[in-house]
């Protein structure tokens, strides 16, 4: 704790806080992806492997908190650094100067906060499974898939067909994963920026392997909902 204090109380602290927790998110928007993809080989491989991260429920909260934490401190540190720059230079220019920034440096608070917006959309739509929010008119909750075991658990192949089904829906998460995608793709060069792992020398490389990154999870985040559309799954709708 005084460790974290510590690090919060200064502006180097809270970048170092940022480009970890930064790390963390983004190592989790892999994993993430990599679960979702599953879609592809079918009901029983992905419904398998939901049920399995839902099987110890002790183990899944633990999971959730951190990552709930690890999110409070990445909006926290990144909201506190801009405060602190612009309390740095309280009159604006008569002229905004964009040399050396980009656009999505520009926007990464702003970016940010509308992500937050679309996680916590996320999480009602297949996670709490709020009928309203599917705009499906189907209850998620209903949804139940037999393993080959046996064992019944959340037919969560189901849902994200039925999910993505819907084209606002599909839409959303389109827009959503572009959001994220462009957030991540100056986030993590900023995180090696911050944690003193980039330099002139190669730099540029930094950069560049950071926006392929975030292409790779746009492609992979996008397939799924743009499939759903092209006909994948069609034989488990009403």
């Amino acid at each position: 704790m005084n460790l974290l204090q510590e690090l919060w109380g200064s502006s180097l602290g809270r970048k170092y806080v940022m480009a970890v927790t930064g790390a963390c998110l983004f190592l989790f928007a892999v994993g993430h992806m990599v679960g979702n993809l599953q879609v592809f080989l079918g009901a029983e491989p992905l419904n398998a492997y939901a049920h399995l991260l839902q099987s110890s429920p002790k183990l899944l909260w633990c999971a959730r908190l951190t990552l709930l934490v690890i999110v409070i401190l990445h909006v926290g540190s990144a909201v506190a650094l801009t405060l602190e720059n612009r309390a740095a230079r309280p009159v604006a220019y008569v002229q905004a100067r964009y040399e050396g920034s980009s656009l999505a440096s520009r926007t990464m608070l702003l970016s940010g906060l509308i992500l937050g917006c679309f996680v916590v959309f996320h999480l009602l739509h297949y996670t709490v499974r709020m009928p309203a929010v599917n705009l499906t008119g189907k209850d998620f909750a209903d949804f139940q898939h037999t393993l080959a075991d046996g064992t019944v658990c959340p037919d969560v192949y189901r849902m994200m067909i039925v999910g993505f089904s819907h084209r606002l829906v599909a839409l959303f998460y389109a827009v959503g994963v572009t959001l994220l995608c462009f957030h991540l793709g100056h986030g993590v060069g900023a995180m090696f920026q911050s944690l003193g792992l980039k330099n002139r020398v190669w730099g540029s490389v930094v950069d560049r392997a950071a926006w392929v990154a975030a292409g790779v999870l746009w492609l992979g985040y996008l397939s799924i909902p743009v499939a759903v559309q092209l006909g994948l799954g069609k034989e488990v709708l009403p």
